[in-house]
């Protein structure tokens, strides 16, 4: 940045040179025509002349002069030089000071609401340049203040509306048990089960908007560690056994061997359980869902397929973004507020990974890429950072290892479209 202002510095030198020349020259003339001329003579004579017309001697009044002027010479000659200097030094600074008005109008132009980009004069193109850089960045930040507000609104919007239906529905069922205390244990027992459903639902979808606020309003502090992930897949599939159960699905993970990420445990475990529960709610019934994992390159690539419904394109990306369903429907006891792979978007990009998702005819596939356990400690000792770390879900496993979680029950051809 400092050698663009090489037009600038040019602009300056020549101004300061060319008030250096001016006073040189005009000093230069005034030394040879009227110090060393008029000076000498005719000022001197009507100097001794004014003296003597105040009665004072003639002599008195030439060594007044001699004293007062004639010795001075020198001292004039420099004083007169510096009047001179600063006379047309000043008349130079006010071509300098048009520099610092175009730079406060640029300035106005980006508090303003104009949208024409500032523009300067040719010496100060570089801070032209950043200005214009300033002003979009600002432009920028008010836009994703605005969205941001927004989304705060959505929030609260969507939590009413997401929060209201199952609290109706408990509250509907509750009434209507407490209306018919005569009411016959069976039909009783049904609707007790179909309200601690609906409020299990509301807890849900409380954690849900809990955790969502959690990853925007706070800086989360990852606590990063070795992660077996062969481990940590077979167990979230071992976790989610009565869901896979109830749908009549199977589960297999098949991960390479020795395969660690480092990272924070908890979070990727909740990355990983809500993407399988997503794939889980979109499952055609008696199918199998592939859990894989394998390294790529200097990342770990973490793979979860299932077959169902193909996800329209232009929606693979927007499915990420909260309170999104592929359906629209807000209200299916199957799909939660819309926020898990938001929550679980956060988390991998908070680790320096990504996620995206393809879909077909026949599967769709959520892809999550994250750096590899040896990628992270290059990166530490590059650093120098020496920490002590714990290792979670330890140990090894054998390469290829599957498990298969298969649940059995009634069939059930295509689960709620909730995604």
């Amino acid at each position: 940045m400092k050698n663009n202002y090489l037009k600038l510095k040019l602009s300056i030198l020549l101004q300061t040179v060319l008030v250096t020349a001016i006073t040189v020259l005009v000093g230069g003339f005034l030394l040879d025509y009227v110090v060393d001329g008029i000076y000498n003579d005719s000022f001197a004579k009507t100097f001794v002349s004014a003296l003597m017309s105040l009665h004072i001697k003639e002599e008195t009044a030439i060594r007044l002069y001699w004293s007062l002027i004639g010795n001075n010479k020198t001292f004039f000659m420099i004083l007169g030089f510096l009047l001179l200097f600063a006379l047309f030094f000043y008349v130079a600074l006010s071509k300098m000071t048009k520099y610092l008005d175009q730079v406060g109008d640029g300035i106005e132009n980006i508090i303003s609401d104009s949208n024409e980009p500032v523009h300067l004069i040719t010496e100060l193109k570089p801070i032209e340049i950043r200005l214009n850089e300033i002003k979009a960045t600002l432009r920028r930040q008010e836009l994703e203040s605005v969205a941001s507000e927004k989304k705060k609104n959505d929030l609260v919007l969507f939590l009413a509306h997401d929060l209201k239906t199952p609290l109706t529905s408990v509250v509907a069922y509750l009434t209507m048990l407490d209306g018919h205390p005569d009411m016959n244990s069976e039909e009783r027992e049904k609707y007790i089960h179909i309200a601690l459903e609906k409020s299990i639902r509301l807890g849900d979808l409380i954690n849900e908007f809990f955790d969502i606020t959690r990853y925007n309003l706070q800086d989360i502090e990852l606590e990063p560690v070795e992660i077996n992930l062969s481990l940590m897949l077979e167990q979230l599939a071992d976790e989610l056994y009565g869901v896979l159960l109830e749908r009549q699905l199977s589960c297999e993970v098949e991960v390479e061997e020795n395969l660690e990420v480092y990272g924070d445990p908890d979070k990727l475990a909740r990355v990983f359980d809500n993407i399988l529960r997503n794939a889980i709610a979109y499952c055609y019934g008696n199918t199998k869902i592939l859990i894989g994992a394998k390294r790529k390159g200097r990342d770990v690539e973490i793979t979860f397929t299932n077959e169902g419904d193909k996800i329209p394109g232009a929606m693979l990306q927007t499915i990420f973004e909260k309170f999104y369903r592929v359906d629209g429907s807000r209200s299916s006891g199957t799909g939660g507020a819309g926020l898990g792979l938001a929550i679980a978007k956060e988390i991998v990009e908070l680790h320096g990974g990504r996620v995206m998702a393809k879909s077909d005819d026949l599967k769709t596939q959520f892809i999550v890429t994250l750096p590899s356990k040896v990628q992270e400690e290059a990166e530490r000792e590059t650093d120098e950072i020496h920490t002590h770390r714990r290792r979670a879900f330890g140990g090894k496993t054998r390469r290829g290892k599957r498990i298969r979680t298969i649940a059995r029950g009634r069939n059930m051809d295509k689960p709620g479209k909730d995604r």
